[in-house]
């Protein structure tokens, strides 16, 4: 159980510009994301989530708050029934509260009902989270992604972080070089992933698309009956390839084992989940994706994984200084994992193509009886 938070110390004044009486209400943290710290105001009865925007990760809050606005009267225009989190309006009309201290905190509604998932043990939870994914990009296929800003510049630029590898390789000592000595050798020995990247991105193959861009299970709400609601943690929401979206739930949802596992012989592919992605997805967006997306679907897996062991190994040999490390080797015990993954993945590949061809059949053959 969480202990309640004193508001005399911390959000009396944060609230009070929400227009909420702090006498009425009590605030604990709440949720396990790990960027933004996060606390549920209960009160009056009703809810809400307060959250503090971490700036060493996003310097300029400002932008989340403008992109959320934009999307939020798009859709309020266009798709009002759809269930879109924004954050509220302060009674300033503002959306993003500075407190004394210089730190940013915004309000979201609570939605009743909901929980979120931090393991995913149920295909039809995967299906259902690709298909919210999905149905959020499609609904802004006619949005004007020129409204959104980058709240994380190159966040998913394969070359960027292969240029930053390269040069973690450069300046790391002789003895992590030794320790990382096989993951090094994988990072080459999958470099046709760079390539095509590079091929698809260079030459306009691909649109950019407003996308999530995080699209790990705990950003997504279901309620009771394990039915998707929404999608949450919208800060990362700018313009992007589908290939992140669709990547990072193959790189999260496929293995039973997260990437924090030291033991790799848990790290395997669930195809049925490979099957619950693309059903839901495609149900979404096939009909808009083009041809060259299509041919990259199962390519946005080895995508996504790819780079994050990327970003794993050259922590390691930076000395962990991005993402830290809880014990010596942390970050290159987290690299192994990934490359572990990426080679059941590329395993699974033909497999995954099976499954293609036999889930299109049914779409086709749906279709036709109608």
């Amino acid at each position: 159980m969480f202990d309640t938070v004193n508001h005399d110390n911390m959000f009396d004044d944060i609230l009070k510009r929400f227009g909420l009486n702090v006498a009425e209400y009590q605030t604990s943290p709440f949720g396990s994301g790990l960027i933004n710290h996060t606390y549920k105001v209960t009160g009056n009865n009703e809810a809400y989530i307060l959250q503090q925007i971490n700036t060493a990760v996003f310097t300029h809050p400002e932008n989340i708050a403008d992109n959320l606005a934009a999307v939020k009267r798009y859709l309020g225009k266009n798709n009002p029934d759809y269930l879109f989190v924004a954050p509220l309006q302060t009674t300033d009309g503002e959306l993003i509260v500075k407190s004394s201290d210089g730190a940013f905190y915004r309000l979201f509604p609570f939605i009743e009902g909901s929980h979120t998932v931090n393991f995913l043990q149920d295909k039809n939870e995967a299906f259902e989270a690709a298909v919210q994914f999905g149905r959020f990009t499609l609904l802004l296929n006619h949005f004007d992604i020129k409204q959104l800003k980058y709240t994380l510049s190159d966040f998913h630029n394969l070359q960027l972080r292969f240029d930053q590898f390269k040069t973690a390789s450069q300046n790391a000592d002789a003895a992590k070089l030794a320790q990382a000595g096989a993951e090094i050798k994988e990072v080459y020995n999958h470099f046709d992933i760079l390539q095509t990247y590079n091929q698809a991105v260079n030459n306009n193959e691909i649109p950019l698309r407003a996308v999530h861009h995080d699209t790990k299970i705990n950003n997504v709400l279901f309620d009771d009956n394990h039915k998707a609601l929404c999608l949450v943690d919208l800060d990362t929401v700018m313009p992007g390839y589908y290939l992140s979206d669709v990547g990072d739930m193959m790189r999260t949802y496929l293995s039973p084992a997260n990437e924090e596992e030291k033991d790799l012989n848990k790290i395997h592919i669930r195809e049925d989940f490979f099957r619950a992605i693309y059903k839901g997805y495609m149900a979404e967006m096939g009909d808009i994706l083009t041809e060259t997306e299509k041919q990259l679907f199962i390519f946005s897996g080895k995508l996504m994984i790819y780079m994050q062991g990327l970003r794993f190994l050259t922590d390691f040999l930076n000395n962990d200084v991005y993402y830290g490390a809880q014990y010596p080797g942390h970050n290159l015990t987290r690299a192994k994992n990934q490359f572990k993954l990426l080679t059941e993945y590329v395993n699974a590949e033909p497999v995954f193509k099976n499954m293609i061809g036999s889930v299109n059949r049914e779409i086709l053959a749906a279709a036709n009886q109608k």
